[in-house]
Formats: C-alpha cells, sequence, structure tokens
C-alpha cells in the first residue's frame, strides 16, 4: 500500500507538469481568451456547441485542471486513511491542495479580468509572475509528498546552518528566476504571437527592454545553487549525487533558454524550456 500510494504521487506530479505545459501553450498560442471572460462556464455554456480552435484548446485546460483538483482531493483523502496523525504526508498533500485551490483562482482572475490574449497590462504582468511561483511551489509539494509516500522510514532531517543559508538563498533564487522567466515570456507571446510592439504600449517597451534580465538572473542563481550544492555535498556520498544531478539539470535549461532566443521563442521551444 506503501508503494501505492507514492507510485499514485509521482503519476499526479506527472499529470501535474502536462496540465502546467497545457496552460502555458494555452497562452503562448493566444487561445486564453477562448472561452470568453466567463468562469468556469464558456462563453456562458458547460460545453459551448460548434467551438472554434481557441475555444477547444482553452476549454480543455480547464477540463484537465479540475480534473487535477479531483486528483488531489482523493490524494487528500486517501493519504489520510493511509498514514498516521501527523505524517508528513498529510501535510504535504493539504499543502498540495492549498497550491492547486490559489492555481485555480489565479487562472480565473485572468480570465474574468481579461489578463489574455493581447492584454498588455501591468496587472498581468505581475499576477503572470506569481502565477509561476505558485506552480513551482505546486510542482515542488508534490515531488516531496511523493518521495515522502515512498519512504520506508521516517526521516530525521537536522539541516546545519552553514547549509541551510545558501541552499534557502538558492531556493529564493530558482523562484526569482522563475518570476522573470514568466515576465519575459509573456513579453514574447504579446510581441511574436499577438503582433504588439513597443510603440503600442509601454507595458509592452518595458517588457522587450527587459528581456536581458532574465539570462542575467539565470546564470547569477546558476552560480549560487552550485556553492549550495557544494556545501551540501560535503554532508554524504547520497547529497553529492543528487547534487551533481540538479547541476547538470540547471545547466540543460540554461542551453535550453539560450536556444530559445536563438529561435526567437518559438511556442514548442517555450514548452521545452518550461
Amino acid at each position: 500500500m506503501k508503494r501505492t500510494l507514492a507510485s499514485f504521487c509521482w503519476l499526479l506530479t506527472v499529470y501535474t507538469v502536462l496540465v502546467i505545459l497545457w496552460g502555458a501553450f494555452v497562452r503562448a498560442s493566444g487561445s486564453g481568451a477562448g472561452c470568453g471572460s466567463h468562469w468556469p462556464l464558456c462563453n456562458g455554456e458547460i460545453l459551448p456547441r460548434s467551438p472554434g480552435l481557441e475555444t477547444l484548446i482553452e476549454l480543455t485546460h480547464r477540463i484537465t485542471s479540475g480534473a487535477l483538483g479531483l486528483f488531489v482531493a482523493a490524494l487528500v483523502v486517501v493519504s489520510f486513511r493511509r498514514r498516521p496523525r501527523g505524517h508528513v504526508v498529510r501535510k504535504g498533500a493539504l499543502v498540495v491542495l492549498a497550491f492547486v485551490i490559489l492555481e485555480s483562482l489565479v487562472g480565473a482572475g485572468l480570465v474574468k479580468f481579461e489578463w489574455v490574449a493581447a492584454n498588455a497590462s501591468m496587472e498581468r504582468v505581475y499576477v503572470m509572475a506569481f502565477h509561476l511561483v505558485n506552480t513551482m511551489l505546486l510542482v515542488a509539494a508534490l515531488v516531496v509528498t511523493a518521495w515522502f509516500a515512498g519512504a520506508e522510514r521516517r526521516f530525521n532531517v537536522v539541516v546545519r546552518r552553514a547549509v541551510m543559508i545558501p541552499l534557502t538563498l538558492a531556493a529564493v533564487g530558482l523562484l526569482l528566476t522563475g518570476m522573470s522567466g514568466a515576465v519575459t515570456a509573456l513579453g514574447d507571446t504579446l510581441v511574436l504571437s499577438q503582433g504588439l510592439s513597443a510603440a503600442d504600449s509601454p507595458v509592452v517597451a518595458g517588457l522587450v527592454a527587459s528581456r536581458a534580465y532574465h539570462p542575467s538572473i539565470a546564470l547569477v542563481v546558476f552560480g549560487l545553487v552550485l556553492y549550495a550544492l557544494w556545501r551540501v555535498s560535503r554532508t554524504g556520498d547520497s547529497a553529492r549525487s543528487y547534487g551533481r544531478s540538479l547541476a547538470l539539470a540547471f545547466g540543460a535549461q540554461l542551453l535550453l533558454g539560450l536556444l530559445n532566443v536563438w529561435l526567437r521563442a518559438p511556442t514548442w521551444m517555450q514548452l521545452v524550456h518550461l
């Protein structure tokens, strides 16, 4: 039963990533207004008749996101039935549920306030940055919950201050990198997909001018992550192994980011980079 719960958590993590990627496709393809400003209905209907392509793309995202909410609710129920009071998996499932609820509220806000498609407001910029941070925390909570769901024993984690400080700074840096990436991706969508230019909006002009911030932040954070991993690697062989994997993954992300810029941010490349 322990393995069954862990397998469910990992499958749920994979499904969540797929939902996130489809949500990014909704943004990149300019289909966020496919259901109009209606939520949770789509153009005032549960299932619109003769929907266009944009409507189908947006409606698919809403259906898969709704299914995600049901799966996470099931995770909470199973976790409380299969794990004792105070178990970290119970707490993790509740945290995941909280992030999913917040994610749905943000998505509803984007639709209701029409911060989609060619909307070039500062409110949309702030919400998109927050949206990605919440998404990153949601995935992190799922991974931690899945990890402990498959643990054969309880972990007694004691982290020294010399390790905790660089780890915390690296985690905050990763969130800042994600925020700047979300803002950069929004600028690419408005300029490349929606056909806006710096002359059309001061917000678009600011997004275009700030494109260099994301790769610059990513490079600085990469150095910070490498330093944190070096400090952690001194605590044991397993930490060293995981650290190498994370460093390779971060390096691959930097290369994908450079390729994304070189290709002028096509939709498929944005999804691979995400």
